[in-house]
C-alpha cells in the first residue's frame, strides 16, 4: 500500500505526517531521516491498528506539484 507523506522543513529539521493515517507523525534533523522514520511509523501504526481490530485506512490522498508564477512587485 502507498500513502502520501507530507514532509515539511521546520526551524530545526523536518516533520512528517500521513494525512490518511491520523496520528502517524515523525520528525528528524534531515529530510532523508524523516522520510525513513515516517515509513517506520506507518508500519508500526498500522500494526497497532490491526492488533486493536481497527480498519486500515484507504490511501485517498494524492500529491501534485503546481507551478505558481511569482507575483508582480507591489506598486503603490
Amino acid at each position: 500500500m502507498k500513502y502520501v507523506a507530507l514532509i515539511v522543513k521546520t526551524g530545526n529539521g523536518y516533520s512528517a505526517h500521513l494525512p490518511d493515517i491520523p496520528g502517524c507523525i515523525a520528525a528528524a534533523d534531515t529530510f532523508e531521516e524523516t522520510r525513513d522514520l515516517i515509513q517506520e511509523a506507518a508500519v508500526f501504526h498500522l500494526e497497532g491498528m490491526v492488533e486493536d481490530g481497527d480498519p486500515i485506512p484507504k490511501a485517498t490522498c494524492a500529491a501534485v506539484e503546481v507551478e505558481v508564477p511569482a507575483p508582480a512587485p507591489f506598486v503603490s
